[in-house]
This record gives C-alpha cells, sequence and structure tokens, in this order.
C-alpha cells in the first residue's frame, strides 16, 4: 500500500528528528566527555583536534563520490532509501563507540577513537546525501516539498534543543552515581544514537520515491557530473552558502564568548536557545512566505537582515543581556529562512537541470549542499580560532575589555559582513521560464 503524502511528510520529519538527535549529541558533547571523563590529556587532545580536522577534510572530499554512487544506484527500493535503511547501524553503532573509549594507554585511546571517528563520518555521509535527495525525490510537487523541508528543519532545530539542554541529564541518570560518570555518557550516547538512528528509519519506511523512465534509466558517472557543471543555479546557491559562513560564528563561539563576556558558560544556554526558537519559528513560517515571494527574495532578505541585525547587535553590546537575546533571536529566524529556502532552491534546481539534461541528479546536487555546510561550519571554527588567538584568550589569563571587544566582533561584525556578501551570488540565481513558471 502506497504511503500517502502526509505519511511520508510525517516519515521524513520524524527521520530529521532522529538524525539530528544523534549529530547534536555527537558534536555538542563528544570533546567534552574525551576531556572530562575519557581521560585525554591536554596533549591528547591537540591530537584529538588534528584527527577530527583530518577526518573533516577527508569527508568533505567524499561526499560528491557518495552523490555520484546514489545517482547511479538502482534497486526495486530505488536509488535512495536503500542506503537509509543500511547506513543506520554503523551510524549507531560508531556514535556509541566514540563515548566507549577502552580503559588502556592514551595512544591506545586515541588510535581508537581516531578509527571510530573516522568510520562515524563516512557513516553518516552515507546515511545523510541520500537523505536529502529523498525529500526532492519523493515530493513532485513543488509546495509539499516545500512545506517538508521547512518542517524538517524546525524540528532538526527543537531535536538540537532538546538534546543539548537533555543530554547532560540523560548521563547524570545513567550513572546510577551522586556524580555524572564516564558510565554514564556511554550509556546516553547508546540510547540517545539508538532512539535516534531508529526514528531515521523511518524515512525508508514510510516513503516511496517517485519513479519515471528518466529516473530509472542507467546515467554514466560522467552524465551526472556534466549535468552538476552545467547547473548554474545550483553553484550561485552554493557559492552564496559558502560566503556565508558567517552565520555559523555564534555557534561556533558562542560558549567561549560566554565565558569572556560573562565569565558564565551556561549563558551559552539563553543564546542558543534564542538562536534555536528563532529557527523553528522561521522554519514554520517559511512556506507562508514562498508563496508570496520568490525564493530568491526570500533568502535575499534573509541575507539582509542578517547583515543588518548582527551589526546592530554589536553596536548594542553585550552588556544589555535582554537587547542582545532579542538580536540573536532575530538572527535566529534569518538563519532559519536560510537553510530552508537554501535547501528548496537546490531542489528546483535538481528539477530544472533534469528539464534542461534528461539527468536526474539528486545525490550529487544534494551532496554539494553537505560539503558546503561541513566547509561553512570549518570556515566558522577557523575564523573564530584566528580571532580568539589574536586577542590573546587563553585559560586563566585576565580578562581585558579589548579581549571582549575582540570576540565580540567575531560573532557579530564578522558575520554582518558575510551575511551581506553572501547575498550577491544569490542575485545572479535563475531558473529558465519552465521552472521559474512552476515556482510562480
Amino acid at each position: 500500500m502506497e504511503p500517502t503524502p502526509k505519511q511520508e511528510r510525517l516519515s521524513l520529519v520524524a527521520a530529521g528528528f532522529g538524525q539530528s538527535m544523534e549529530l547534536t549529541f555527537v558534536t555538542t558533547f563528544l570533546l567534552m566527555y574525551l576531556m572530562e571523563y575519557a581521560g585525554i590529556s591536554s596533549r591528547g587532545m591537540a591530537a584529538v583536534t588534528g584527527i577530527i580536522t583530518a577526518a573533516k577534510v577527508f569527508d568533505a572530499l567524499n561526499d560528491p563520490f557518495m552523490g555520484g554512487l546514489v545517482d547511479k544506484t538502482r534497486t526495486p527500493w530505488g536509488k535512495l532509501r536503500p542506503y537509509i535503511i543500511f547506513s543506520a547501524a554503523p551510524v549507531a553503532l560508531f556514535s556509541s563507540l566514540l563515548f566507549c573509549l577502552p580503559r588502556a594507554a592514551e595512544g591506545v585511546k586515541l588510535i581508537f577513537f581516531g578509527v571510530c571517528y573516522v568510520l562515524w563520518g563516512v557513516a553518516y555521509t552515507i546515511c545523510d546525501v541520500p537523505y536529502w535527495a529523498l525529500i526532492g525525490a519523493v515530493f513532485s510537487d513543488i509546495r509539499e516539498r516545500t512545506r517538508t523541508i521547512s518542517h524538517v528543519r524546525a524540528i532538526m532545530a527543537i531535536a538540537t534543543g532538546l538534546i543539548t539542554l537533555g543530554a547532560p541529564w540523560i548521563a547524570r541518570g545513567l550513572s546510577f552515581a551522586e556524580k555524572t560518570n564516564s558510565r554514564g555518557w556511554s550509556l546516553a550516547a547508546i540510547a540517545v544514537s539508538l532512539a535516534g538512528m531508529a526514528l531515521f528509519t523511518l524515512a525508508f519506511f514510510g516513503t516511496r520515491e517517485k519513479q519515471t523512465p528518466r529516473r530509472l534509466e542507467a546515467v554514466s558517472l560522467g552524465a551526472l557530473f556534466n549535468a552538476l557543471i552545467k547547473n548554474k543555479p545550483l553553484f550561485m546557491v552554493l557559492l552564496g552558502s559558502i560566503v556565508g559562513f558567517g552565520r555559523s560564528l555564534v555557534q561556533a563561539g558562542g560558549a567561549v564568548f560566554a565565558v569572556i563576556a560573562y565569565d558564565n558558560e551556561g549563558y551559552f544556554t539563553l543564546i542558543g536557545g534564542a538562536i534555536i526558537t528563532g529557527m523553528i519559528a522561521a522554519s514554520f513560517g517559511a512556506p507562508v512566505l514562498l508563496k508570496k515571494y520568490s525564493g530568491k527574495q526570500v533568502i535575499l532578505a534573509s541575507s539582509l537582515m542578517g547583515a543588518l541585525f548582527n551589526a546592530m547587535m554589536y553596536f548594542a553590546g553585550f552588556q544589555n543581556l535582554a537587547v542582545m537575546m532579542a538580536l540573536i533571536f532575530v538572527n535566529g529566524l534569518s538563519l532559519g529562512l536560510f537553510m530552508v529556502v537554501q535547501t528548496t532552491m537546490i531542489a528546483d534546481a535538481v528539477d530544472n537541470i533534469e528539464q534542461r539534461t534528461g539527468v536526474r541528479n539528486d545525490g550529487i546536487s544534494f551532496s554539494s549542499l553537505t560539503f558546503v555546510s561541513k566547509l561553512s561550519g570549518s570556515l566558522s571554527v577557523l575564523v573564530f580560532g584566528l580571532m580568539l588567538s589574536l586577542s590573546g584568550y587563553e585559560e586563566g589569563a585576565a580578562v581585558t575589555p579589548s579581549m571582549q571587544n575582540l570576540i565580540f566582533m567575531s560573532i557579530t561584525l564578522i558575520p554582518a559582513a558575510s551575511c551581506l556578501l553572501s547575498a550577491i551570488p544569490f542575485l545572479f540565481y535563475r531558473l529558465p521560464p519552465a521552472a521559474a513558471s512552476e515556482n510562480a
């Protein structure tokens, strides 16, 4: 029995919630676990940083190859859904193992961590690229697709907030002791990974790819990449996204800024909560805006909003916490709009290139989205790290006003400039008349 569009949308939304649970747990708490509970020394943490950086570079380069493999796949289940069902268990396994380092010499721990982290990255790419491509393959109706993307983005933001706030309590409860311990974090990782990836499999069980003769036809890898190269609208979205990497600087440096500005890392909960709330509101509101305005208009507006309100936040100052939270909320709105419309514009570009060339390359096209996301995140970490180094801040150092100002600039003025520059490529985003009329 074929699932209804509503059932498919709910399945994809639930899968996004599960995937975000797992990803948030790993990316938010892994370094803290290694330093505080796995006994990795400061020298060992330098090695960990090197391992993570090298793994991210390898992982980003691996995305296009994964996309090509997906587009070449032909099974009775479709070309995307098989990767959903067969990647869930490896992702859950390696996510759990990252929080289960053996009691051994530090060198052994680092080798164990390095192997597991690389394999986790490969497994996550195998699940992530097909998932985003699946949304476009399931819904041919643009409005239904936009609604699904907006709901997925919103529910992923909710999952991020819930895990960020709730995971320490889960680890505390599973420690079965007065204080949180290593076993508690290991059991929490296992619980979250199993629950998250179980939900993720609903993207397989609750959907059907809309197969057409053109999509089922065998296509060479050269033809797939040729279609990608000809897709100028897609490249404009990707270029605008890379230039707009500054949108991620608050997430990258918010916790450190909270310590430097307020001498309390707990304030990052307020900062993160304001961003996430704004993202959720914008994600649900995006389909309404896209009924009245084109994706290009909305994404340009979100870029200008980000530039304006980030600049306003700097000049308002961080001393007035209430004003700062309000401005961060508005920046969350601009970020939420950007993420929804960015994904819908890529999906539209995939439809467009299929109309022009007869080749549908969901996998390669959406692998570029995951590649850009990883590259943008890496650039934001790099830029914040450079600003932190320029400020002279280190653990135990006396915090000065100039130090606070420089770090505050890194999460306000740099994002403002980045958002403004990112609007330029989107000005050149144009679809041919046939595709444009579908969006009207």
